[in-house]
């Protein structure tokens, strides 16, 4: 297994996306026109094949992101011009439980907001994706099929959706490129050791050879 580790914020954004949204009417008083609520993200399932690999979250991966403070965003379609909700002024909650990272949002009493409300209601948007930068992750390969875990992440923001756009790989691309280097290299390493050894004894056979012949060579003439 491989571990990769990059500096926090100096990734390429990368999205994933997941199908299960939930609405719920908001209580009486509030100003939100309805609260819906998903999980943005599942731990331990594996993706689709992502282009040659697939990929799990390990749980855990938003726990620092989370602590630290971070002032997510939910938004519209990813559109940073349609916010529906943030950290910071409480109107976007986000933790992690046992399945996955959980979200609730309020939804502002906007035109943004009561359509991606009925938009909801009627089934037209169904999925949530997420936003983020990879801080940490490995690699190993099982049965043929290279897996990427992600184990800790900068969560950027969370988002209904009405497509679900293929996930940018750009970022898992290059780590894979570099494990796959660093796994074949590895195999290149211990194929040079070994000829390396083949070629130790090779020489070790030829110099005890060589003793033996000067042996025989120093007996005869003593004769």
């Amino acid at each position: 297994m491989k571990t990769t580790n990059r500096q926090a914020g100096s990734e390429t954004i990368e999205r994933r996306f997941i199908q299960g949204l939930e609405v719920r009417a908001a209580e009486e008083g509030d100003d939100a026109v309805g609260v819906i609520e998903g999980y943005a993200a599942v731990f331990g399932k594996p993706s689709e094949d992502l282009g040659g690999f697939t990929e799990v979250i390990k749980r855990g991966a938003f726990k620092r992101s989370l602590g630290a403070g971070a002032d997510v965003r939910a938004l519209l379609n990813h559109d940073p011009s349609l916010v529906l909700g943030r950290i910071s002024s409480g109107t976007l909650r986000a933790k992690e439980d046992k399945a996955g990272l959980k979200v609730e949002i309020d939804l502002p009493d906007t035109a943004c907001g009561r359509d991606t409300m009925k938009l909801i209601q009627r089934g037209d948007i169904d999925g949530m994706s997420f936003s983020f930068r990879t801080v940490s992750d490995t690699w190993e390969t099982k049965d043929g099929q290279d897996l990427r875990t992600l184990t800790d992440v900068d969560l950027i923001d969370v988002s209904p959706v009405t497509f679900p756009a293929y996930p940018d790989t750009s970022v898992a691309a290059r780590s894979l490129a570099e494990y796959r280097s660093a796994r074949d290299g590895a195999g290149d390493a211990d194929e040079a050791d070994d000829a390396a050894a083949e070629s130790d004894d090779d020489e070790q056979r030829d110099t005890a050879a060589e003793a033996r012949e000067r042996e025989l060579q120093l007996a005869e003439a003593d004769d």
